[in-house]
Formats: structure tokens, sequence, C-alpha cells
């Protein structure tokens, strides 16, 4: 948690407090006991769902393999080239800690998982609202947004990780090609 500054922390529990507060009162005050609980059931589907994750989980581990493979040509007196992650927050100056590179990481990661978290979100709530007034095509409508989301998530997924993945190559080619171990 110490990766949420107030504003993100506010902002995730604002969330939360609202969905509770406005799915609680449906549950416990409906007048009808077979009908479900829409909240409820849309935010299980958010939170069951693994492409709310997919993106988050790539971001966090090329990431996490980048900045662990540089920890060695760091060792041995090379440069950051990434300004997110020196001292300066110039290019190819001195790399900032290993804690804070890893808190940084975990910043990105977590706003991967919100952006996941408002797509998959809003993807259910257009689905649920197609259904209920076209029910006769509630299949199709269901197909459409596993598609939707499986794209989003492998899309922001391979962009968040793809160049991360990438340098860690390089930085091993790197080390063995200069003898750093």
């Amino acid at each position: 948690m110490r990766a949420f500054t107030n504003g993100k922390r506010s902002f995730v529990l604002s969330i939360v407090m609202a969905l509770f507060i406005v799915g609680v009162p449906s549950a416990s005050f409906a007048q009808d006991e077979t009908r479900p609980n829409i909240v409820l059931d849309v935010m299980k589907s958010v939170v069951l769902d693994p492409t709310t994750y997919a993106p988050a989980t790539l971001s966090y581990t090329s990431q996490r393999m980048d900045w662990n493979s540089s920890q060695v040509l760091f060792k041995a007196g090379w440069l950051e080239h990434n300004s997110r992650y020196t001292v300066s927050g110039r290019a190819d100056d001195t790399p900032i800690g290993y804690d804070a590179g890893l808190r940084q990481i975990r910043g990105d990661a977590l706003l991967h998982l919100q952006e996941s978290l408002v797509n998959n979100l809003s993807a259910q709530i257009f689905e649920r609202a197609l259904t209920q007034k076209y029910p006769q095509r509630r299949k199709l409508f269901k197909t459409l947004s596993w598609i939707e989301r499986i794209s989003f998530s492998s899309y922001v997924g391979y962009l968040a990780s793809v160049n991360h993945f990438r340098q860690v190559q390089k930085n091993q080619e790197m080390a063995r090609q200069y003898g750093i171990q």
C-alpha cells in the first residue's frame, strides 16, 4: 500500500465505498428476493475476471525483471537511461536506489490495474445494459464483451511490457559481453 499516494488511495477508497453504499441497500431492502443484485454481480464479474489483472501483472513482472537485470550494470558504474529512474530526473544519470525503483514499478503496475478495472467495469455495465434491452442477444453481447476485454488486456499488457522484456535481454547481453556478473 506504500505505492499509493494519498490521492490514489482516496480515489480507490471512494470507489469501493460508493459501490458498497449503492450495493448494500438494494441487497438488504429488496422487495423481490429473486431479483439479483446487479452491482454485486458486476463487481464480482470484474474482480474474478483474469483480464482485470493481466496488464498489471505483465507490467510489474517485466519492469521488475528489467530493474533487477540493470542492477548488475549499475554496480559496475553504468548509468540509467530512463529518466524516471534517475536521481536527477534526466536520462543517462545516476540511478535511484533499488527500493525507490521498486516503488516506482509498483505504482506503474497499480495504474495499469486501475485502467483495467475501469475498462472491465464499463464493459460489464455496457454488456448488462444491452442484455437488459435486448435479452434475445445475450450470448452475442457476452461474446463481444469478452472479445473487448481480452483485446484491451492484451494490448495494454503488451505495450506495458514489451520494451522491458527487450531491455532485460539487452542488459543480460551487455553484462555477458563486458564480463559483468
